[in-house]
């Protein structure tokens, strides 16, 4: 049997949300692969030394590494630098809106690194689009995978003014944006709330809780929850807003869709290629608070709309399903 090498930042036991190299190998393992997953130290620069430890010196036929624009497009770069030298097949598996971006001011050099690799894996139609455009033609699109059976579906067929958002508290996810909208929305029903989970990534919370107590806003903020807590929480709100100025196809939105949740979000990056508007869910530019609080109002007092995005959203969610997506992860590492 080949042995497979997974590298990527795999940092959920440190409290932060989980990426698809904490997700991914361990699906993997039940379809009977040997996958090895790196590197969790919480250290960046020994996270690094590790992954490049492995690919220098491990036993391993094929590897696959997590590829994002910001500074873990180092390690991305290096460890595929290093399997191609060992004559190892090697797969990019691309992430993050801006990606396509950091490879146009990257030079010859990573161009043709990742040319040549075995396989560049995009999550999203768009993603694949967006290297499709650049040229290279080694391209698999796999989309993000979500294990169904986990999340039971509640069909919302009323709703009420209750706001759910789930993200690391990160400028790039401008959370903020769900708090205007939390404001608009309490003009017209008082009884408004909003639930914000996550973990901080960027000193964002903070400023936010304090903007809450100031304007004794009903917000609540659990922090970061595990799976059950978070599908248990879901039953009680009744819209989910994805609030990013930059984004792929997150899971976060994935798994509203599937827990029966409408969802309102801003039209960035591959969120037109989850999300049929006014079909699956509702898009608004990113930014406006004035339109994903219109879009809000149109969900609270239109319910049967509001519960034909809702059952839309979980059938289009079906194509996502692990049990689907699991035999194109099979036939690429065959």
């Amino acid at each position: 049997m080949q042995r497979i090498l997974y590298i990527g930042n795999k940092l959920e036991k440190w409290g932060r949300t989980p990426t698809a190299v904490d997700t991914i190998p361990d699906l993997l393992k039940t379809e009977g692969l040997e996958i090895v997953s790196i590197s969790n130290f919480q250290n960046k620069f020994l996270r690094l030394l590790e992954m490049c430890f492995y690919c220098l010196f491990g036993s391993y036929q094929k590897v696959l590494i997590d590829t994002y624009s910001t500074q873990n497009f180092i390690y991305a770069k290096l460890c595929g630098s290093i399997a191609r030298f060992r004559g190892k097949d090697y797969y990019f598996i691309l992430h993050g809106g801006k990606l396509s971006n950091r490879l146009r001011s990257s030079g010859n050099y990573v161009t043709n690194l990742f040319q040549t690799a075995t396989k560049l894996v995009a999550p999203s139609k768009y993603l694949y689009q967006q290297f499709k455009q650049l040229g290279y033609e080694n391209l698999v699109c796999i989309p993000n995978a979500i294990s169904l059976e986990n999340y039971t579906f509640q069909h919302r067929t009323h709703t009420n003014p209750k706001l759910l958002w789930i993200r690391s508290f990160q400028q790039l996810y401008n959370p903020k944006l769900a708090i205007q909208v939390l404001e608009n929305l309490s003009d017209l029903y008082p009884e408004s709330e909003l639930c914000m989970v996550g973990p901080d990534k960027d000193g964002s919370l903070e400023e936010l809780k304090k903007y809450v107590n100031e304007n004794n806003l009903k917000v609540s903020f659990p922090g970061k929850l595990s799976k059950p807590d978070l599908i248990s929480l879901s039953k009680e709100y009744c819209i989910f807003l994805n609030t990013s100025n930059v984004d792929n196809t997150p899971v976060s939105v994935m798994e509203a869709m599937a827990l029966g949740l409408p969802v309102v979000s801003t039209n960035v990056g591959g969120m037109p290629y989850l999300i049929q508007n006014g079909q699956t869910g509702l898009l608004v530019p990113p930014g406006d608070a004035k339109a994903m609080t219109t879009a809000c109002i149109k969900l609270i007092s239109e319910p049967e709309f509001s519960a034909r995005l809702s059952k839309n959203a979980r059938i289009e969610i079906e194509n996502f399903d692990w049990e689907r997506v699991k035999h194109q992860w099979l036939d690429l590492l065959s």
